[in-house]
């Protein structure tokens, strides 16, 4: 729900100005919106909902005004083209309306439901995260106001302040999707990307370290034993990959059968140390469940230390030589800065 300042006048607010830019859509997030929604229209003088009704669904206006009446004196709002509200029934489900929404004029609206937020959560994770977190910065800031200005309405500001704040975790835990492989639940490189950007020099006494790993024949296993065997191997190593990683350590899934895991070691030793337990472990794996008790799974695995300076782009390019190095003399093998399996 879109709220006003604490000290709006009960006429309606500007349309569209600098200050409400923060909840106009823009034209990506408004074609977005229009694909997986219902086109309704309303007659000047219809009541959309009343406050206390439960919502479940957002409204866009594509024409047209809707003035949103909020109890207590001077508390009203009106919204015009391309500006949004009713939102919270999308990211908290079922949730009462906070104000009266009624037609100023004839207005053509586009609803939306949860399931379809749903879909667009899917299809364009990057996309709707920032709308949420636009959107709930804009109502935090909102609540703020009112707790400040109308003392008096402190019991419902508490809970739409509840809800928010569930809200928020709502929004942490969908940017954590956003950023996890749904297959083998290691990050992906949206998760990478952002480890990245957070990431600090290490301390004096460590190094950073990076495996990429890649599993050898992965296509033939496919084709030869199907995609469940497939992705049962992913999964398989992905937990093998996680259980090496240590705390502050990045494992990810960079795509298809290539993995990475970006960690914090004492010298090069160290690093082969975790490239061999890596191989060992992979070797051996058994997929007698999967009725495949002759298949053997391997890996290859480059490696290197990594100049904190260069940036990723430096450290995966020297990485990858690494590894084509193990692939080419036929996989099942590591090979770390001039240091190669002994197996």
């Amino acid at each position: 729900m879109v709220l006003p300042p604490a000290h709006s006048p009960p006429v309606r607010s500007r349309i569209l100005s600098d200050a409400d830019d923060a909840v106009c859509l823009s034209g990506a997030e408004m074609g977005s919106f229009c694909s997986v929604g219902s086109r309704c229209e309303f007659k000047a003088g219809d009541t959309l909902f009343r406050r206390g009704e439960i919502g479940q669904s957002m409204f866009i206006i594509e024409h047209g005004r809707i003035r949103l009446d909020f109890p207590g004196q001077a508390r009203s709002k009106t919204l015009g083209d391309r500006e949004f509200f009713g939102e919270l029934a999308l990211f908290i489900g079922h949730h009462a309306r906070m104000a009266d929404a009624v037609a100023e004029t004839d207005s053509e609206l586009w609803s939306v439901d949860q399931p379809g937020f749903d879909i667009l959560m899917q299809s364009q994770p990057d996309r709707m995260a920032r709308f949420m977190r636009q959107s709930i910065a804009y109502l935090v800031a909102g609540e703020q106001q009112l707790v400040l200005g109308l003392q008096r309405r402190n019991e419902d500001l508490m809970r739409a302040l509840d809800s928010l704040r569930k809200t928020r975790g709502d929004l942490s835990r969908a940017e954590d999707l956003v950023r996890t492989d749904d297959m083998t639940g290691l990050s992906n490189r949206r998760g990478l990307y952002a480890y990245l950007d957070q990431l600090v020099p290490p301390a004096a006494d460590l190094q950073l370290g990076l495996l990429l790993i890649d599993l050898d024949r992965f296509k033939q296993i496919n084709d030869a034993c199907g995609h469940v065997v497939g992705d049962e191997m992913l999964m398989a190593v992905s937990r093998i990959i996680r259980n090496v990683a240590r705390s502050g350590d990045m494992a990810c899934r960079l795509g298809g059968d290539e993995f990475a895991l970006l960690c914090h070691v004492r010298s090069a030793g160290e690093l082969c140390a975790r490239a061999s337990e890596i191989l060992d472990a992979v070797r051996r794996l058994e997929f007698s469940e999967l009725e495949q008790p002759q298949l053997l799974a391997s890996v290859s695995i480059g490696g290197g230390l990594c100049d904190y300076s260069a940036g990723w782009p430096a450290w995966y390019s020297s990485t990858d030589r690494a590894l084509y190095s193990v692939k080419a003399i036929g996989g099942d093998g590591w090979h770390v800065a001039g240091l190669t399996d002994t197996d």
